[in-house]
């Protein structure tokens, strides 16, 4: 006699990587954003996740994909950002942090399903935007990234400007949000939003009822 054992419905869905993250270089520092769903299949499994994770003081990543994978992923480079900083007796630079994801994302592609933007100040190159994907590595003005990014790329390529201010660029993070939850399924929640200068870090969580709306909304 055969007895099937089946856990909950959710968990033998395939799992929706959505997400919706982003990343802007100002002169004197960066801010990354990111909204807070998490899905499985059709079914929203957490509203409220930091898809921001630090890496160090002034060095944080925006998490996409599998949660699991790219928190695991995040929570490596910190432990490895920490032993590095201690070696050299000095914070680490950006391109270092953006450079041990990269290592990790394609070593492991074929069992990580993650992509990460990683961003952050350091003393040699100020304020620093890096995308990962596999053994891609590239510094960008600005990222995207997450099923979101589809539906948001025309408006991120036409507002984008080079040289704007810092409160300019939150508010390009703040309106690639709101206009990519609205459109993809798999992003919504609450939107966070981290700033990173030489001399100041601040994490902010906009609600949904205090997020921008357009024309259609």
């Amino acid at each position: 006699l055969f007895i099937m054992e089946s856990g909950p419905e959710w968990l033998s869905e395939e799992v929706k990587t959505g997400t919706t993250i982003i990343a802007v270089e100002f002169d004197g520092g960066v801010v990354l954003g990111s909204d807070s769903r998490v899905s499985a299949g059709e079914k929203v499994v957490n509203r409220v996740m930091n898809k921001l994770s630090p890496l160090h003081d002034k060095i944080y990543c925006a998490l996409s994909g599998s949660a699991a994978d790219a928190q695991t992923i995040a929570e490596i480079v910190n432990y490895q950002l920490d032993v590095h900083s201690i070696e050299i007796g000095e914070d680490p630079q950006v391109r270092s942090a953006a450079t041990l994801v990269k290592n990790i994302s394609y070593k492991y592609k074929e069992e990580l399903s993650a992509h990460l933007i990683v961003a952050g100040w350091d003393r040699r190159d100020g304020g620093q935007v890096f995308a990962t994907l596999n053994g891609l590595l590239t510094r960008q003005p600005f990222a995207v990234g997450g099923s979101g990014s589809w539906y948001v790329y025309g408006f991120v390529d036409a507002e984008y400007r080079k040289g704007m201010s810092k409160q300019e660029c939150q508010q390009f993070v703040v309106n690639t949000l709101s206009l990519a939850m609205n459109r993809d399924g798999s992003s919504g929640g609450v939107a966070y939003m981290v700033t990173i200068e030489a001399d100041h870090t601040e994490e902010k969580v906009i609600l949904g009822n205090e997020l921008p709306t357009f024309f259609d909304q």
